[in-house]
């Protein structure tokens, strides 16, 4: 009689406890309709996943190709202004003021590549005297270039100020080398013309 009863109190509290677990598991992860409940053997196989590839050679074509797509959209992006793609240098809303004010100046900075490189051809057929004059003036105008790179820095760093209120670290310094870039060679690419200076 004890065990009749002790029998059916088993019986009743396992179904209990299963019930109990199926509505554990589809409370986790909720399966649609008319589809198995996966088991937990299936749920921990589809999460392992091995550390090292049996196919070291597939794996590394497919990181290689993986690589060279990530590197044909950053080409692109820098072609077109994309912030979703470009180098982490590059992005965030204060950098893209940064360049598009930058873009919208005239500056000397941006000749000076060219100034030298007309220097360093000419310097061969100049006499010392006027090979001397020539450095001087060369001189004077690196000094004017740093000049307006700390000006280009300090007007910068006001400018975001009043727009963001607080200045990313390293955004001064940004916008001094991109002033020293001839225009044509910049990247990202200039999206604004001259003198279209952002608000």
């Amino acid at each position: 009689m004890f065990g009749r009863n002790k029998k059916t109190a088993d019986e009743t509290t396992e179904p209990e406890t299963q019930d109990a677990a199926a509505e554990d598991q589809t409370k986790r992860s909720p399966q649609p309709k008319g589809t198995p409940t996966p088991t937990r053997r299936e749920r921990e196989a589809a999460r392992k996943r091995p550390l090292v590839p049996d196919d070291r050679k597939a794996a590394r074509l497919a990181q290689r190709e993986h690589l060279r797509e990530l590197r044909q959209k950053q080409r692109v992006a820098m072609e077109t202004g994309d912030e979703k793609y470009l180098p982490p240098r590059d992005r965030g809303p204060q950098r893209r003021f940064v360049r598009d004010w930058v873009d919208a100046r005239f500056g000397v900075g941006e000749w000076m590549l060219l100034l030298v490189l007309a220097f360093l051809f000419i310097s061969f057929v100049l006499t010392d005297e006027a090979r001397l004059v020539m450095s001087q003036v060369l001189w004077l105008f690196v000094l004017a270039v740093i000049v307006e790179c700390w000006w280009v820095a300090r007007r910068v760093r006001k400018q975001l100020e009043a727009k963001f209120g607080e200045v990313e670290k390293g955004v001064r310094f940004y916008a001094a080398m991109r002033s020293l870039q001839i225009r044509r060679l910049r990247l990202p690419k200039p999206m604004v013309s001259r003198g279209e200076f952002p608000s």
